[in-house]
């Protein structure tokens, strides 16, 4: 790969069309493929932006949602193969954009000292020689999907009959990426969906052909090396090979936060420093096992990549993480969230973002998916939310439906953040007569829940002017809590740059190291967690906090000491020494 670094999935639109504005470059990007409303609508807007015809698949027609994710995943890969081959046909003159993919790349990739060299080069001739060779040797970047696993809604007809297993969200979009003509690969996050995952089985593209190559390649977003070794163990039976692990920060993330109990990102990947190869070595051989039952020849094992993202501020992070734990690649995710010309953040959200304090961003239980969701106070979807709540209207107009999970009131599911469960909650929630500070914690847990199929949507539409009559404009967003420390709006060199070292953008920002800021966030969720529960603190619940919180003091153990060997990172351990759970 040209770069080491990646850009995760942003929320639903925020990186909906990124590939068509980095993969030219080689830098690799992550879209969501949860909303194919979302995906039709910027379909629509692109054909019509690259001269293509549009015909629209309408929601009615049959395998829709898989049959819309397939025909935008065509229209990115023809339209960026357009851009790399035009590209790749300019000269090399200062300002075009073959020297901008050239001088975008970091100082120790072998292409960009070829291409250093070549622009140094007195004779003429040669030097042609010398182009053609770097011309070759350019590669896109991989135009990734994501899928939430567990985002795996029924579906129905019209008339209320259920579609069949093949049809439930998940499986319909990871149909819809498996037709697709992309070579690249799918993230799944969220955990393990057997199902999705069986089915996953269905598709050729994702076995290796005669010369050993996968057209379709499958990364686990985890968060822990138990975790990710049993989801690969399952594929692994099936003849499925999981390309690269994409360890995450639990807290120190953007979008959807999975807290683990009290273990932290260095010793996490420590645990995969010592045990990769092993881990390989078994998954090889379940593998071959499985491949031989399928009359499929492989005979060398495929690369399996390692890679880290959450909270990665600086190119000394960068460096030092992918230098000790010997990684592949890091990812920088929100921070492109200021950089206009990479993602699709609407004007005043991008205001408020360069603008933005550390207390802007918090951990919440505003996702209807019950999980913890990383928010952004000054979103206009909060400000929304208040005012149906002082308008005695909470809750949202559900029209999307994709985050339909709760059966407490209704036989079909519905969403935690629609208008029409929040009135039946709360009438519940009165008929308890409850003190008034007690019904008031609840009825704020009940309306903290807001709409994420438009919240996230909204941006995109607003930046491109591509709303609909009457359509909610109201944004979510859900940036990590690092973005706090990035304070303008940036270009596409300026972030690339900061990310290899050449620029430092948080220049005399005071910002603590990528461990000891997710250590924080841990002792905080730790703190909150027991002010949660300290009325009715019962054996199970006392265990587990106490199990949280050795975990916690064996990571700042583990750190006292990685840190002792690193002199660059002598201040983080004396931030350590000032700790206390």
């Amino acid at each position: 790969m040209s770069h080491t670094f990646h850009i995760p999935v942003l929320g639903l639109g925020y990186s909906i069309d990124t590939p068509l504005k980095v993969s030219r470059y080689g830098i690799s990007s992550v879209l969501s493929i949860v909303d194919d409303e979302l995906i039709e609508r910027m379909r629509e807007y692109h054909s019509e932006k690259n001269n293509e015809i549009y015909n629209a698949i309408s929601k009615s027609e049959v395998d829709s949602r898989a049959r819309r994710i397939t025909a935008y995943l065509n229209l990115l890969a023809r339209a960026v193969n357009r851009q790399f081959e035009s590209l790749k046909a300019e000269l090399f003159e200062a300002g075009s954009d073959l020297c901008r993919y050239f001088e975008l790349l970091p100082e120790k990739s072998l292409l960009r000292q070829g291409y250093d060299l070549m622009m140094e080069y007195p004779d003429k001739e040669r030097k042609t020689i010398f182009q053609n060779i770097l011309r070759q040797h350019m590669t896109k970047g991989s135009i990734d999907v994501n899928i939430m696993s567990k985002v795996d809604k029924m579906n129905f007809t019209a008339e209320g009959e259920y579609t069949g297993s093949e049809n439930t969200d998940a499986l319909a979009a990871l149909r819809g990426f498996a037709e697709s003509d992309l070579e690249s690969a799918i993230i799944l996050s969220a955990g393990m969906n057997p199902r999705l995952y069986s089915y996953i089985e269905s598709f050729n593209d994702f076995f290796p052909d005669k010369t050993g190559k996968l057209r379709k390649r499958i990364i686990l977003k985890v968060s822990d090396f138990r975790s990710a070794l049993i989801q690969a163990k399952f594929l692994a039976k099936k003849g499925l090979w999981v390309s690269e692990f994409r360890v995450e920060s639990g807290l120190n993330c953007g979008g959807h936060a999975f807290a683990t109990d009290g273990f932290l990102l260095g010793p996490i990947l420590e645990e995969f420093k010592e045990k990769r190869q092993e881990m390989v070595d078994e998954l090889y051989s379940l593998y071959l096992g499985a491949l031989i039952n399928k009359n499929i020849a492989c005979d060398r094992v495929p690369e399996q990549r390692l890679s880290v993202q959450g909270g990665i501020g600086t190119a000394m992070e960068s460096n030092f993480l992918m230098e000790y734990y010997h990684l592949d690649a890091t990812g920088w995710g929100s921070p492109f969230l200021l950089v206009p010309e990479v993602t699709n953040v609407d004007e005043e959200t991008l205001m408020q973002l360069a603008g933005a304090k550390e207390e802007d961003f918090y951990l919440s239980g505003a996702s209807p998916l019950g999980i913890l969701f990383n928010n952004f106070k000054p979103a206009s979807m909060e400000k929304q939310r208040n005012e149906r709540i002082e308008n005695d209207r909470p809750g949202s107009p559900c029209t999307k439906k994709y985050l339909c999970t709760n059966t407490e009131f209704t036989e079909k599911p519905i969403c935690t953040s629609s208008r029409e469960y929040q009135n039946l909650k709360i009438k519940q929630l009165q008929a308890l007569s409850l003190p008034e500070d007690e019904y008031q914690e609840q009825f704020d847990t009940i309306t903290e829940k807001i709409c994420l199929c438009e919240g996230l949507c909204s941006s995109a539409y607003l930046k491109y002017n591509i709303n609909k009559p009457k359509e909610n404009t109201a944004v979510s967003i859900c940036p990590g809590p690092n973005m706090a420390y990035f304070s303008r709006i940036y270009s596409l060199e300026e972030m690339v740059s900061h990310i290899y070292g050449r620029l430092d953008l948080l220049e005399n920002i005071k910002r603590p190291h990528v461990f000891i800021k997710e250590l924080n966030l841990y002792i905080d969720y730790l703190q909150a967690d027991l002010e949660k529960h300290i009325k009715d603190l019962n054996d199970k619940k006392r265990k587990h906090l106490d199990k949280f919180k050795a975990q916690l003091q064996n990571g700042i153990a583990y750190y006292k000491q990685l840190f002792s060997e690193w002199p660059e990172l002598i201040a983080s351990e004396r931030k350590l020494n000032s700790i206390n759970i």
